[in-house]
């Protein structure tokens, strides 16, 4: 599937901000046999006096800007056309947790891509007995890694609302899990704290999911939005797998990657300081279209 991906995210300022740095992570991965970025920008405005694109430790592009005049607002623009292939999901070759165990413990490499990165806690990711029990309560004798996580998928699918005014960006897991409404952030964080506490390395994706207009609907223009999701370790065998577990599916062609990372922090679209006080507004508009 191809598409055509433009992104606004806007901040107003009550005040002029100056002295702002930035880093964006907005613009898709190309991944093997998975996702190709065929091309992409990254623009900002006012005009940024420095700007930096840089890979960082988990691979995904990254734009570092400064500005340091004084400026009411931001805009940040992102445009990209993307190949995206629907990951296959074959036959279940994933160990159960006993042997998951010495798997991790045979597997050597630190790199980028390895699953132990994903095993402990991580910056907005404590263990949270709660969660932990949430997730025991559930797993079956005999069960297979693949088959905990998508039955976990489901169960988060089925517990929890959809309320994008219950929780915020900051809202910590245990927060939305009391409650047990959220956003896709909030039910990836769940999913990821819950399979690591049972030894499964599990980690956070940033990225787009194509919206379909009800039938007979016409799509709105900037309708769409960024996403999260999760992708976890199934074995040497297996690999990784992606589940979305807002919608109680396996990642697909409408599912495109953005970064990987342990937890929201190392994929935030946005992060940076700047000088200034007040509160500021923000906007953000994203369109997925597929191009025929």
């Amino acid at each position: 599937m191809l598409y055509d991906l433009s992104l606004h995210m806007g901040y107003v300022y009550d005040v002029p901000a100056s002295g702002a740095r930035h880093v964006i992570r907005v613009l898709p991965l190309s991944l093997p046999d998975r996702q190709r970025l065929v091309a992409g920008s990254v623009t900002v405005a006012p005009g940024a006096d420095e700007k930096v694109s840089f890979i960082d430790f988990f691979g995904q592009q990254a734009t570092a800007v400064l500005l340091r005049a004084p400026h009411e607002r931001l805009d940040i623009r992102m445009q990209a056309r993307v190949m995206v292939d629907a990951p296959s999901i074959t036959a279940d070759l994933s160990p159960q947790l006993g042997a998951l165990r010495d798997e991790l413990d045979g597997f050597w490499s630190v790199a980028p891509g390895s699953p132990h990165h994903l095993t402990g806690p991580s910056p907005r990711l404590p263990q949270e007995p709660a969660i932990a029990a949430y997730m025991k309560d559930m797993v079956k004798p005999g069960q297979t890694v693949r088959e905990v996580a998508m039955a976990l998928c489901r169960r988060i699918h089925k517990d929890f609302t959809y309320d994008a005014k219950a929780t915020k960006v900051d809202s910590t897991p245990a927060e939305a899990f009391k409650i047990r409404r959220g956003v896709c952030q909030d039910f990836a964080h769940i999913m990821i704290v819950a399979l690591r506490s049972l030894g499964i390395p599990a980690g956070y994706v940033s990225g787009f999911l194509r919206t379909i207009p009800p039938a007979g609907k016409e799509r709105l223009e900037g309708a769409d939005a960024m996403h999260a999701w999760v992708r976890v370790w199934c074995g040497e065998a297996t690999g990784y797998l992606e589940l979305d577990p807002t919608n109680d599916i396996p990642a697909g062609s409408d599912h495109i990657v953005v970064a990987y990372g342990r937890d929201y922090s190392d994929v935030a679209p946005v992060i940076g300081v700047l000088k200034g006080y007040g509160n500021q507004q923000i906007v953000q508009a994203v369109d997925v279209v597929p191009v025929k």
